[in-house]
């Protein structure tokens, strides 16, 4: 019989996520974002709960975009990173994916032939990883009319790089080099808002947003946790507890004896660690959950175990469940106390833990 450590997968929440998102959008359209298989949550089963709700898909690459196609789903997929091959292109126009292109490389496929898909470009205001600077757009734009494949330019596209920062000027700057370089184009579509964009007050997301991380729970905006920001944990990471026991006073738990007892402390092993994607810094103090009660790591993660004090769960017995994260404990405080993200915790659960899905 396998260890019943699991991700289990709440569909209702992210449900409620996206309409939460699709609310703060106004008159944008949202478009799930749906990358990293589904942000750690699993890419059919996630694009499949938001079928009848989300218009359009968006993920980074050909493989995952071909993963929704498999999953049954007819809606348009936008490849945010784009083609990585000419041959790519086609792919795209026989599956009804939009990629985005964002170099002069990607041009030169289109040049070079064959049935273009829908698609559309990515403009540089600053964040200086992908996409062509303002000045270059006149110039790229004739050059798409010239090869014929002006109309199924659908818009531009931009990223920020401080939108979860409410203390910073960048995503206003950035706001209005898009707005001045995209002006001479107003029939195109427009896209900027990621997840953190859909809680600045005023921002505009023209046509269409972005919701990425928001979606699955977490926070995108520095100093908020997911629930304060009104979002619904999806995903509750659990692990049994194997084994219990009391170590003494001036006893040590773990590698590196990292974890010296105070007084006598009864604690527990818990069958999860940093094999399955469980962060391996998130130290002593770290919270986790039995049966609605908030209880602590203590000492360092392992491969396969981690340790936690049952002080506040002195019921607690082995076969017992433990939240690792979920709606005890939100993934945005064992991210903080991981010196990381939830994006990171939540993409990184590995393949070793199975998903189940309500």
């Amino acid at each position: 019989m396998p260890r019943s450590t699991t991700a289990r997968i709440d569909l209702n929440a992210l449900r409620n996520n996206y309409c939460t998102a699709r609310e703060r959008a106004g008159s944008a359209k949202a478009m799930a974002v749906v990358k990293a298989d589904g942000y750690g949550h699993g890419i059919a089963q996630v694009a499949s709960a938001l079928a009848d709700v989300a218009p359009k898909y968006a993920v980074a690459c050909i493989e995952e975009a071909a993963a929704i196609r498999a999953a049954g789903l007819a809606q348009p997929v936008v490849l945010l990173q784009g083609v990585h091959a000419a041959g790519d292109l086609a792919d795209c126009a026989q599956q009804n994916f939009e990629p985005v292109l964002h170099g002069e490389h990607q041009l030169n496929w289109l040049e070079q032939g064959g049935h273009a898909p829908d698609f559309w470009l990515k403009v540089n205001t600053g964040m200086n990883r992908l996409g062509f600077r303002p000045n270059e757009l006149p110039a790229v734009m004739a050059r798409l009319e010239k090869i014929g494949v002006g109309g199924r330019l659908h818009g531009f596209v931009s990223h920020f790089a401080c939108a979860d920062d409410a203390e910073s000027t960048m995503t206003a700057a950035q706001t209005a080099t898009f707005e001045t370089a995209t002006a001479p184009w107003p029939q195109l579509l427009k896209s900027v808002g990621n997840s953190a964009a859909h809680f600045i007050s005023g921002q505009p997301l023209f046509d269409w947003s972005r919701p990425g991380i928001m979606l699955y729970g977490g926070s995108p905006v520095v100093g908020k946790t997911g629930p304060e920001l009104g979002l619904e944990p999806v995903m509750t990471l659990e692990a049994p507890l194997i084994t219990t026991r009391v170590v003494s006073a001036g006893e040590s738990v773990g590698y590196g004896g990292a974890w010296v007892a105070q007084r006598d402390t009864r604690m527990g092993m818990v069958a999860i660690g940093y094999g399955d994607g469980y962060p391996r810094h998130a130290g002593t103090d770290t919270p986790a959950a039995i049966d609605g009660r908030r209880i602590r790591l203590i000492g360092r993660v392992s491969m396969d175990m981690l340790a936690v004090d049952l002080s506040n769960a002195p019921e607690a017995r082995e076969g017992d469940p433990v939240e690792l994260w979920g709606r005890t404990v939100g993934v945005d405080e064992v991210a903080s106390c991981a010196g990381t993200i939830s994006y990171e915790l939540l993409t990184g659960v590995t393949s070793r833990v199975p998903r189940t899905s309500f």
